[in-house]
């Protein structure tokens, strides 16, 4: 099938080196513009642009297709580009803009999304985030007919996918995005055979995944254990939690809730119970005992709690 493809992060870039090992022929990429990164914020290409430039595809980075938004002019241009494209569909992963409905009904077999939740639950910007955040013990991958709506369309593949006791957003989000990858190459394949049914969303069971902002990032210690231990693997590999002592901002990458664990009434949550090579570093919260177990203090590495107390001592003090 001729494609056209519509995405920007490495969840994106995956699933696009699959339609190309699967022999699909990507005539159009667009992606995100080159966005400033690293310490000297050279202007650095996504992970899909270095992708279809390895491969030899055209590629375009419009900073908006919504021809009544801000750059209409720049709008008008994709749209004419998109349309002068020979495409069959088109292919969306993680993309970042929106879709106006110009553009969702130009490709004859209309725009398919690659989502990482088991629609309709965790819609939105932040799916594999917010599903770690809330203890869901499996998630997924849906493959959608684009609509307007926000990740709304009719469901036309899905897989489930357990969540392991110790996955993070970074090694769950590759778990999903290689799944991601397969199913779209399944998906095409049935496509073109007239065999890919839609099934519409039900109408319960829809949760919305926010975008994950910097202010979520500082820890309450007033939250039970669980909760903080879930954030914690929720928010490795960004944007990282974190928490004051003595006026210092220490990251926290990795925690346990100890099962069973109870801190003293009387103590305040955020008391260090111990910090030491043999425990760990020990927090009480406003129910149970959190574990931390990888730290990282300002310019430093991300250390093992027994490394980190070597340059940093904890021991009877107090997260605020």
């Amino acid at each position: 099938m001729n494609i056209i493809f519509a995405g920007t992060p490495e969840f994106a870039a995956l699933a696009l080196q699959a339609l190309y090992d699967a022999g699909h022929t990507v005539t159009l990429v667009l992606t995100q513009p080159d966005r400033p990164a690293g310490r000297g914020l050279q202007l650095q290409p996504s992970a899909v642009k270095q992708c279809a430039l390895k491969h030899g595809t055209p590629v375009a980075q419009p900073v908006s297709l919504r021809l009544n938004g801000k750059y209409p002019e720049v709008a008008l241009q994709a749209h004419q580009l998109l349309a002068a494209t020979p495409h069959d569909v088109m292919v969306v992963a993680a993309y970042g803009l929106i879709l106006p409905s110009e553009v969702l009904a130009l490709p004859r077999y209309g725009c398919l999304n690659i989502h990482a939740s088991l629609l309709p639950r965790w819609r939105g910007a932040a799916p594999i985030h917010r599903a770690i955040e809330a203890g869901d013990a499996e998630t997924g991958i849906t493959i959608m007919q684009m609509d307007e709506g926000l990740d709304t369309g009719a469901m036309l593949l899905s897989q489930r996918l357990p969540i392991a006791a110790d996955d993070t957003t970074a090694s769950l989000h590759d778990k999903l995005a290689t799944l991601g990858g397969s199913m779209i190459v399944e998906a095409l394949s049935a496509l073109e055979q007239g065999l890919l049914n839609a099934t519409a969303q039900p109408s319960e069971g829809m949760t919305y995944a926010a975008k994950i902002s910097k202010e979520e990032a500082a820890l309450d210690f007033k939250q039970s254990a669980v909760q903080l231990a879930r954030k914690i693997q929720a928010f490795n590999p960004a944007p990282g939690t974190t928490a004051q002592f003595g006026g210092v901002l220490i990251k926290l990458w990795q925690a346990e809730a100890l099962p069973g664990a109870s801190s003293p009434q009387a103590i305040v949550p955020g008391k260090i119970l111990s910090a030491n090579a043999h425990d760990g570093v020990l927090v009480a919260c406003g129910e149970g005992v959190l574990r931390l177990n990888t730290l990282q203090k300002p310019g430093g590495k991300r250390l093992p709690a027994a490394e980190f107390l070597q340059g940093f001592p904890l021991e009877g003090g107090q997260f605020d």
